[in-house]
């Protein structure tokens, strides 16, 4: 499978920010390896201006988030259906910060990657305990319940993040055999050639590392993913397909 090197730019960027993809393209000469996968998450404001733009390369754009419902009276709030229409072939569901800052359970979790599939879309599922949850020994379990409630029972294909929550924005990574262990454990509860990502802290520095740990099939990255200098190294660790 080829490994995913996908970009979580969170609420962050602005029209401008395009010159960072043109920039990460021209590093990797005009177009994204053959043997891997690249994604930009912008802002919703942008990603039908991204799309439109990269609709020839193989820089793939996707969503942060999106509603279950395909339409409706919910103020603020975007579909997979106009994600979709707008270009996106991904998006984010269930990341850590929309499961505390707007108390996204389990099920609406499955409810969005339902219906992302509904859409066209591959959702990016993501799971990950808390420091305190890690520190007491339950981080399998958490986990474990996350991945029970979350993913959706269907034979359409999908991605699986491990973000650890304590390691998100902090500087902070998991040891290898930590990581390794929860990769391994997420791989024995999803369907065969289901890509999983680690993502949390990932760098220029550790991203070679990381990427070369059992079951670890790319990476979603944060704030090193704003800028194609930092970007670009994490693209060029990936192993190629594996």
């Amino acid at each position: 499978m080829k490994p995913l090197i996908a970009g979580n730019w969170k609420m962050n960027g602005l029209a401008g920010a395009k010159g960072e993809i043109d920039a990460l393209i021209a590093k990797l000469g005009g177009s994204a390896p053959d043997d891997r996968e690249v994604l930009i998450c912008p802002p919703a404001t942008l990603v039908a201006a991204f799309a439109a733009s990269y609709s020839d390369e193989a820089i793939q754009i996707g969503g942060q988030d999106c509603h279950p419902l395909a339409s409706g009276a919910h103020t603020g709030d975007i579909s997979a259906e106009m994600l979709a229409d707008a270009g996106a072939a991904y998006v984010i569901v269930g990341h850590s910060e929309r499961r505390a800052d707007h108390g996204e359970t389990d099920a609406i979790v499955k409810a969005k990657a339902e219906a992302a599939f509904r859409a066209g879309l591959t959702p990016i599922i993501c799971v990950g305990e808390t420091k305190d949850e890690r520190e007491g020994g339950k981080a399998l379990e958490i986990v474990g319940a996350q991945l029970s409630g979350s993913l959706p029972e269907t034979g359409e294909t999908y991605v699986v993040a491990y973000e650890p929550v304590w390691a998100i924005g902090t500087g902070l990574t998991p040891t290898n055999h930590d990581i390794s262990e929860m990769h391994d454990f997420i791989r024995s509860k999803t369907p065969e050639g289901t890509r999983l990502l680690y993502g949390g802290s990932v760098k220029p520095g550790n991203a070679k590392e990381i990427l070369a740990i059992s079951n670890v099939n790319g990476a979603l990255v944060g704030g090193a993913s704003l800028k194609a200098d930092d970007f670009y190294p994490i693209v060029e660790a990936a192993p190629g397909e594996m």
